[in-house]
């Protein structure tokens, strides 16, 4: 029995090393990971060589019970017997891919071991296709939400296994040769077949650990360089992208260039492939013309002019935004065998993500045009008409309360402070405006001690969203236009109500003089050149208006000699996370 117990375990050994050896294969690996049918099927075929490897190295038996020892038995007699690691592989088999897979093996097996022993023995068929249907059932059941079952339950069912052979063999062969095979059989089948799972798992899990702690080295490289692609591709963002780049990946040189020179170069070959001069390696000429990654094994294919260039390997690939080739990102490496595949998908997934960010760049650089032209339209309609008369009502008030000239200071910068914010947005909330007309109000009335008086009349929540800016154009038109010659009793009222389900209304109404009836027809159909400011912007307003919501929503005005409305109705929307009220 101990000889047997060793030979045995040699035969375990080598199955085992062959286990190692096929795990070690990304091709494996992808098999084991899921049970689609052609994954199945090609592990159906895996496992079949495996259980006729283990048939043909198995540990030869006489009818008189004695071990012989041959390193693979070619030939079997029909009284021989055979110790082997069958029911081991059909147990890995049916764990690993399903009881479906477990049973074909066990068929595969079970017809392989008739067929070897002269056609005697066919029990070993019923035997091993029953073996890996249970098991495989089994093991589905115990396994929960992982991949595999527990290394104990793996015992468990390899025991289950040996035991339901030993049945089978005690009938047909009798107790006998049982007695000398149940010990070193059950022992190392269970053993290697717990090594065997064990050895999937740990590198499997060694896989995810990888894979994880390459995500989060990518994650955290793509938040350092954001704010560099952001900026648009230039030799500072570069040479900062590509230190970066350096440091949180093994290349031995990463490259940024845009469509003719060379942006920045870190690592080797820094010494002449130079900052701000053109793309040297007709590597990169080929991607940046053709648009299409290139991958490079050689100095040769590198196509570098430098005769003592140490880049021996490269991948290249394109940097494109809305189609179009703006760069290339390039990694080098001074020896052609680190270029392997983790490094290619690893470059392949950099080129996306900054891809990305540069598109995002763009983007932003485009809207913070566009949100800088409307602030200086903005600024240009508020300067002249307010922020002298700012200045000189502080100038003023300095000579007679300090108290009042800060005061004066503070609601200026609230003024101006929520011009620049709310002129970087479409839309604002009613708290936003509210506070920005409540600043303008407050030095008016500083310059003017009681002359104007404002009142709201508000029924919406306060997070509903409104044009930026709306309310202050009407307010001040009032201010401005509304009053003429009238020092006391000057009311500007805002209300806003809800109008129906779809909008809600605001007014801004005054008691002023009116609108010259001459003027009246044009205030909204085209800038006025006679009256400041004002004119223009309740033009601008109305385009935003109709351009925003549409033209249910363009300025209503109703005017008379003992004042004027202006009316608007704004569709229902909040800001984000809060509801109607």
């Amino acid at each position: 029995m101990f000889n047997l117990l060793i030979l045995l375990a040699e035969r375990l050994g080598f199955i085992l090393i062959l286990a190692f050896l096929l795990v070690n294969t990304s091709f494996f690996r992808n098999l084991i990971k899921s049970r689609k049918l052609k994954s199945q099927i090609w592990l159906a075929l895996i496992f079949s060589i495996f259980v006729i490897i283990s048939n043909l190295t198995g540990v030869e038996i006489t009818n008189s019970r004695e071990v012989v020892m041959l390193t693979i038995i070619t030939n079997l007699s029909q009284s021989y017997s055979i110790a082997n690691t069958r029911t081991l592989v059909i147990t890995t088999a049916s764990l690993t891919a399903g009881s479906w897979v477990g049973v074909f093996v066990g068929l595969v097996g079970g017809v392989h071991r008739f067929i070897f022993s002269n056609f005697s023995d066919s029990f070993y068929i019923v035997s091993s296709v029953l073996i890996g249907f249970l098991v495989g059932k089994i093991g589905d059941r115990v396994k929960g939400n992982q991949l595999y079952p527990s290394n104990i339950w793996v015992a468990i069912l390899e025991l289950s296994a040996e035991f339901v052979q030993m049945a089978f063999i005690c009938i047909f062969r009798g107790f006998g040769l049982v007695k000398l095979v149940i010990v070193p059989m059950t022992f190392l089948n269970t053993v290697g077949s717990c090594l065997f799972i064990e050895i999937l798992k740990t590198y499997l899990s060694n896989e995810r650990q990888l894979r994880a702690v390459q995500t989060k080295d990518v994650l955290e490289l793509t938040n350092k360089t954001l704010p560099y692609f952001r900026k648009g591709l230039d030799l500072d963002s570069a040479r900062h992208v590509c230190e970066i780049i350096k440091k949180y990946t093994n290349f031995d040189a990463v490259g940024l260039t845009d469509k003719v020179n060379v942006l920045a170069h870190v690592g080797a070959g820094a010494d002449h492939h130079i900052a701000n001069e053109p793309v040297l390696t007709d590597l990169s000429k080929t991607v940046i013309l053709t648009g299409k990654k290139q991958i490079a094994y050689t100095k040769s294919e590198i196509g570098c002019p430098h005769d003592h260039c140490p880049l021996a390997a490269a991948i290249v690939i394109p940097l494109q935004v809305n189609q179009e080739t703006i760069g290339a990102l390039k990694v080098y490496f001074t020896d052609s065998d680190k270029l392997t595949v983790v490094e290619e998908n690893l470059v392949d997934g950099l080129g996306t993500i900054f891809a990305g960010q540069l598109a995002i760049g763009i983007a932003e650089e485009q809207t913070s045009l566009i949100n800088e032209a409307e602030i200086k339209a903005l600024q240009v309609q508020i300067s002249p008409h307010f922020f002298f008369n700012a200045l000189n009502t502080i100038a003023a008030l300095m000579r007679v309360s300090q108290d009042k000239a800060h005061e004066a200071v503070v609601q200026l910068s609230i003024f101006f402070r929520s011009s620049l914010q709310n002129g970087q947005e479409k839309e604002v909330t009613l708290e936003q405006e509210k506070k920005h007309i409540d600043a303008y109000m407050n030095l008016e009335n500083l310059r003017f001690p009681d002359r104007f008086q404002l009142k709201y009349q508000i029924e919406v929540s306060q997070e509903v969203l409104i044009p930026a800016f709306c309310l202050q154009i009407f307010v001040e038109n009032a201010v401005r236009h509304a009053f003429k010659g009238q020092k006391k009793n000057n009311l500007i009222v805002v209300k806003i109500v809800p109008y129906n389900q779809d909008y809600f209304k605001i007014q801004v109404q005054d008691n002023g003089q009116g609108i010259n009836p001459q003027i009246l027809p044009q205030i909204l159909e085209k800038p006025i050149q006679q009256t400041r400011g004002t004119g223009t912007a309740l033009y601008n307003l109305n385009r935003r208006l109709n351009g925003l919501y549409g033209s249910i929503s363009q300025i209503k005005i109703t005017t008379k000699p003992t004042g004027t409305c202006f009316t608007i109705l704004i569709p229902w929307q909040h800001k984000k996370g809060e509801s109607p009220s």
